[in-house]
C-alpha cells in the first residue's frame, strides 16, 4: 500500500505518521546501534535511526531505485553522514554478517516470495541477541483502507481478493509469523497492536488521487469497463467524503508491532 512521492511531501510518510510514532518508539534505537532498514522506500525510518544512533549508523533497502535515490537526496539535504542506502532485495542481498544490532520494518517485509529464507537471510546479517523490530498489518478484513475502498470500487459485492491483494497482510497471524521467525533463528516473538488510522490527505479530492495510487484500489478500477469504472469513481468520491474530518480524509486500520531476539 505504497505510494511515490507527490511533490515536495511523500504521501505514505504522511499516511503512516501516526503509526510511525508507535513504531519509532518500539524500536528504541540506541547511540552505538548499527541498525539495517528494510523496505526503507524514501527513507525516512532511516534517517530516524542514524540520527538516535550518533555513534553508530543506519543502513537503508529497499527493491525501488527511485525511492532509494529521493532517499539519499534527503539524507544528504539533513547533513545526515552516518546513513547509507543500498539497491536490493533482502531475501537475496549480500549483507555483511553479524554486524547489526537492529533490524528493523515499517511494512516492509509482507512481501517475500519466500518468508523464511528472508529472515534467514536478514538474520545472518545481525549480530546474536541482536532486536528485531517490525511493523505490519492485521487481517484484511480490520482495516477499513482496505475493505472500505474495495467496497466502494467494486459496489455491494467486492470480489474475492486476488493473492496479490493480500499481500500486504501476509505477516497478519501472530501464529504463523512466529514460526517463521522461529524458522528463521529468532526467538521471543511478541505482538504488540497499533490501532491508529491512516491519513489520505487533507481533503477528499486529494485522497481520491491519493487513493488511486494504491496498487490495490488502481488495479481493481482498471478491470472495470467505462461505464462501471465512472460508476465506481462516484463511489469512492463519496466514500471518501464520508471519511472526511477535521484532521482529513482518515480510514481505520490495524497492525502490529512485532519484536522478536536474533538467537
Amino acid at each position: 500500500m505504497t505510494v511515490e512521492d507527490s511533490g515536495d511531501v511523500d504521501f505514505y510518510d504522511a499516511e503512516l505518521r501516526r503509526h510511525n510514532v508507535h513504531f519509532r518508539a518500539a524500536a528504541g534505537v540506541r547511540p552505538g546501534d548499527h541498525v539495517v532498514d528494510i523496505g526503507c522506500g524514501t527513507g525516512q525510518t532511516t534517517r530516524e535511526a542514524a540520527r538516535a544512533a550518533v555513534n553508530g549508523g543506519a543502513l537503508g533497502v529497499d527493491v525501488s531505485a527511485s525511492m532509494l535515490e529521493r532517499a539519499r537526496r534527503r539524507a544528504e539535504a539533513e547533513g545526515l553522514h552516518n546513513v547509507t542506502f543500498e539497491h536490493g532485495d533482502a531475501q537475496s542481498h549480500r549483507f555483511p554478517s553479524a554486524h547489526f544490532d537492529l533490524c528493523i520494518s515499517r511494512f516492509g517485509t509482507m512481501f517475500f516470495a519466500d518468508p523464511v529464507a528472508a529472515f534467514t537471510n536478514i538474520g545472518r546479517a545481525m549480530r546474536p541477541e541482536a532486536r528485531l523490530v517490525l511493523l505490519v498489518w492485521q487481517d484484511a478484513g480490520r482495516n477499513e483502507w482496505f475493505t472500505a475502498v474495495r467496497h466502494a470500487l467494486a459496489g455491494s459485492t467486492p470480489p474475492i481478493p486476488t493473492l496479490g491483494d493480500l499481500e500486504p497482510f501476509s505477516l497478519a497471524d501472530p501464529t504463523t509469523t512466529q514460526r517463521i521467525l522461529t524458522a528463521a533463528g529468532f526467538a521471543d516473538a511478541g505482538f504488540a497492536a497499533v490501532h491508529e488510522p491512516v491519513y489520505y490527505g487533507p481533503d477528499p479530492d486529494a485522497a481520491y488521487d491519493a487513493v488511486l495510487g494504491l496498487r490495490h484500489a488502481s488495479d481493481l478500477l482498471a478491470s472495470l469497463d467505462a461505464a462501471p469504472a465512472a460508476h465506481a469513481a462516484d463511489r469512492l468520491r463519496t466514500t471518501l467524503a464520508a471519511h472526511h474530518t477535521s484532521s482529513g480524509v482518515q480510514f481505520d486500520s490495524r497492525a502490529w508491532i512485532v519484536t522478536a531476539r536474533r538467537t
